[in-house]
């Protein structure tokens, strides 16, 4: 049986996809946000169809593309959403079809819940983390319902570090100086490594699917960057680890701004 909230975001997270997909294939203008960040109308369009799905939960929504409360009231929120309507605007920008939507439910600062949506290829994944179950469902239609959903989906299986050979996440639009130097750790320790290069939250799907071994992230991400594809591995056993605590990456903070982190088996 599904969880209803989980329901609630996967279909929020198709409707969200289809409105992304008919800009995509339009002449889009970019606008820059107060940050310098890109926006398109793909994020404004997508983060109004979340929100008209999401609002009805009466859980509060913490969205890239939202005001965002003033944390005197954030600090009391039990549960929230952790929403990015188009992760990877910089990708959506360049017409290379890795952008997603992100979508996760937080309870007690811990993402609970996760979907990820890949609009460019249709292809759907989603976690709950209490029942430890996580899957990936490439799908034909932005329209399929939950049901055929289901029946389709396969069973996300990450795989233990070989030493022999090590598959690293890098980042298409940041790699760090902090990053090389992690990569030459590991080539000092021996291991071969292999870069794998994926934009957006697609680089948690890699280890969550078994795809990529270690994704580091030493440079700046936000929250909403990183709650569901935290969800998708937490649910099939990955950790996501800050640099600054060595506890999981937690959420709803006052500063939405994520430390440094390592994603891994």
């Amino acid at each position: 049986m599904i969880d209803e909230n989980l329901k609630i975001a996967i279909k929020a997270s198709l409707k969200a996809g289809e409105v992304i997909m008919k800009i995509y294939d339009t002449a889009f203008g970019v606008e820059l946000k107060d940050d310098k960040s890109p926006l398109t109308e793909a994020d404004k369009q997508a983060n109004d169809i979340i929100n008209a799905h999401l609002k009805p939960t009466n859980i509060p929504i913490i969205s890239e593309e939202n005001r965002q409360a003033d944390y005197s009231t954030r600090k009391n929120w039990e549960t929230c959403w952790v929403v990015d309507p188009v992760d990877g605007t910089k990708e959506f920008i360049k017409r290379n079809g890795e952008f997603t939507v992100n979508i996760a439910l937080v309870t007690n600062q811990k993402p609970v819940l996760g979907v990820i949506y890949v609009p460019a290829n249709k292809i759907l994944y989603v976690a709950n983390v209490s029942t430890k179950t996580a899957f990936k469902a490439e799908l034909e239609l932005h329209t399929t319902t939950i049901d055929e959903v289901l029946k389709i989906a396969q069973p996300l299986r990450p795989q233990s570090i070989r030493e022999e050979l090590v598959r690293v996440v890098g980042s298409r639009s940041h790699m760090s100086a902090e990053t090389l130097e992690f990569i030459d750790t590991l080539k000092a320790d021996g291991s071969d490594v292999e870069i794998v290069s994926k934009g957006s939250s697609l680089k948690f799907c890699l280890i969550a699917e078994g795809n990529a071994d270690v994704y580091p992230r030493f440079a700046p991400t936000m929250e909403w960057d990183t709650a569901a594809g935290q969800a998708i591995c937490n649910a099939v056993g990955v950790e996501v680890i800050s640099k600054e605590t060595d506890q999981p990456l937690l959420y709803n903070k006052e500063n939405l701004l994520n430390p440094w982190f390592l994603v891994s088996k």
